[in-house]
């Protein structure tokens, strides 16, 4: 048998791939990789062909020694694999449709209502940049959390079958991007919450930011809808996993309006909005009105519309085929 382990290649190889993989299987993995060479070198040889040739065109159909490495310790070599890519496809693009749009004219919103200091370029500006921020921290995030996922052994998404096709009866049982996509709602709105207090689009006349809800706040209210976000994205991955049973729908309902209850009754006793972002915005006492009636308006019709909805899902599962 030729041996060629000591070459320059060869050994320059073997360091390469053993530098990939865990101290405590590089002895063993070496000795491997040297004797499959050492084969398929003599191999080549017997075959014809000169030493230093066989040896190099042996190395080079062995390939990049980091991606040998991943095959012995089946150590993943991309960041979403196959497993979760259209999955992390579909909700990403789902949730770049619409949120940084929502995001964008919400901002757009406030600088027009700071109309002291906001030009028509500045509003386009703010609002665009608001977008593109949003759209890379979606980006990340979820990217971030199916890498994770790829990594930790975590279920596969349930295989698709033509159960998943839109049915004309009845009603099918959340999907895996369904609550992917509303517990990754629910964690913007809660980020929002606490990043308003710090950073907000609206300067105070010291040229610090102004929180869009009242500071006080902290003392009890929003730690309560912070912990009602938590009920809601734990009832979603409940949903996931035992469909839309009585539970589900009445735990639907309840956590719904325990968050728009508090919110709509804040915003109707002037509570909900930081006085000073009132006053820096120049809303006035006819617009804290206007926009207190909106918001409770808003947060009664979301509790409506969720609670509805959850009964209608309950019972379309429940009803089956006629």
């Amino acid at each position: 048998m030729t041996t060629t382990s000591t070459t320059t290649l060869t050994e320059r190889y073997v360091q390469a791939m053993l530098r990939e993989v865990p101290e405590d299987r590089r002895a063993d993995l070496g000795d491997e990789l040297r004797s499959t060479i050492d084969d398929m070198i003599e191999g080549r040889v017997a075959a014809g062909e000169p030493a230093d040739e066989a040896e190099r065109a042996t190395l080079t159909e062995l390939g990049d020694p980091a991606a040998l490495a991943s095959r012995y310790t089946g150590a993943r070599l991309h960041l979403i694999g196959p497993r979760f890519f259209l999955t992390w496809k579909r909700l990403t693009l789902q949730l770049l449709t619409w949120v940084p749009a929502v995001v964008a004219t919400v901002v757009a919103a406030i600088r027009v209502l700071d109309h002291h200091e906001s030009t028509v370029g500045q509003v386009i500006v703010d609002a665009g940049g608001a977008a593109i921020t949003t759209a890379v921290q979606i980006a990340f995030w979820t990217t971030l959390v199916f890498a994770v996922l790829e990594r930790v052994d975590a279920d596969e998404p349930t295989p698709w079958t033509p159960d998943d096709l839109p049915e004309g009866v009845g009603e099918r049982d959340p999907s895996f991007v369904d609550t992917v996509g509303s517990i990754a709602w629910n964690l913007v709105v809660a980020a929002a919450l606490v990043i308003q207090h710090f950073r907000s689009w609206v300067e105070g006349p010291d040229g610090d930011d102004v929180a869009i809800l009242d500071p006080d706040l902290w003392s009890g209210w929003l730690p309560f809808l912070l912990l009602t976000i938590a009920a809601f994205v734990a009832l979603e991955v409940w949903k996931y996993r035992r469909g839309w049973t009585a539970g589900v729908a009445a735990g639907t309902v309840v956590t719904s309006v325990a968050f728009s209850a508090p919110v709509a009754w804040l915003a109707m006793e002037d509570r909900l909005i930081n006085p000073t972002f009132v006053d820096v915005v120049d809303l006035g006492s006819a617009g804290q009105d206007r926009l207190a009636l909106a918001i409770a308006v808003g947060a009664a019709l979301v509790a409506v519309w969720e609670s509805a909805e959850a009964v209608v899902k309950w019972w379309r599962t429940h009803q089956g085929p006629s």
